[in-house]
């Protein structure tokens, strides 16, 4: 049962009008009113009602009736205030650039949305024509690097909040094993999401969020191999990670799980 259902203090019409920005990505050359009713799942006349408010308040804009929907002014501003608030975020880039384009990988920082993984800012490798993931699209919680590392990392109260089945439950003390041994997460093969994706994913506890992120690498599995994932890729980034806490003064994000 979700939150909606079951707390009176839960504002549904706000959560379904955020849950319309949230379907928009970097390489959408807008989104029509079929495109956000199939990205989140919501009836159409419901999306509608939302649009047209969105656009009111400048959060979409709509060029003319039958034109594309794209993120307005006000979103776009506080988008830049959220990115700029996130400090941390400005201090890996360079370092995360740098191990994008040694490793041939796609670095990135991934944020818990529910029960998936929210891409908030990527590096591409250099020089690179391949199709790659961007900020704004989602992965499972539940068969990634980046999902297993922040759950790992996430505290007891949070996680039970999940009201987590058996199989999340060991996944999670996966990877937390894996971050006591390693000190990064490879989701176990069986529970993957994709078989083309390979990705090794470290725990950073965010203060302006309040909550762990993951900072992961992945490829291609013939260019991230699972030997590459263990012996080059993981620890590079693990150690990418852990200069960035010494910067910001945090803690490891696995010591705060309590």
């Amino acid at each position: 049962m979700n939150q909606s259902t079951t707390d009176r203090k839960f504002a549904n019409t706000l959560a379904r009008g955020l849950k319309v920005l949230g379907v928009f990505r970097a390489s959408d050359d807008g989104l029509t009113h079929a495109q956000i009713a199939d990205r989140t799942a919501l009836p159409k006349p419901t999306i509608s009602r939302l649009t047209y408010t969105l656009c009111e308040l400048g959060f979409l804009t709509q060029a003319s009736r039958n034109d594309r929907f794209h993120l307005g002014p006000a979103a776009i501003a506080l988008g830049s205030v959220a990115t700029i608030s996130a400090t941390f975020i400005d201090l890996i880039s360079d370092a995360m650039q740098e191990l994008a384009n040694e490793t041939g990988t796609l670095g990135l920082i991934a944020v818990r949305d529910t029960m998936r993984m929210m891409l908030v800012k990527t590096w591409r490798p250099e020089g690179t024509a391949s199709i790659w993931l961007e900020p704004g699209h989602r992965i499972p919680l539940f068969g990634s690097s980046s999902g297993q590392a922040t759950l790992a990392a996430m505290s007891d109260d949070k996680f039970a909040g999940l009201a987590p089945n058996p199989a999340l439950v060991d996944f999670r003390q996966d990877g937390y094993a894996q971050l006591i041994a390693q000190g990064f997460t490879i989701a176990p093969r069986p529970t993957r999401y994709a078989r083309t994706v390979n990705a090794v994913g470290v725990p950073f506890f965010a203060s302006e969020f309040g909550a762990p992120v993951a900072i992961s690498c992945g490829a291609l599995p013939e260019v991230l191999t699972d030997a590459r994932m263990v012996e080059e890729v993981g620890p590079a980034l693990r150690e990418v990670v852990r200069e960035l806490e010494r910067r910001t003064g945090q803690a490891p994000a696995l010591t705060r799980r309590g």
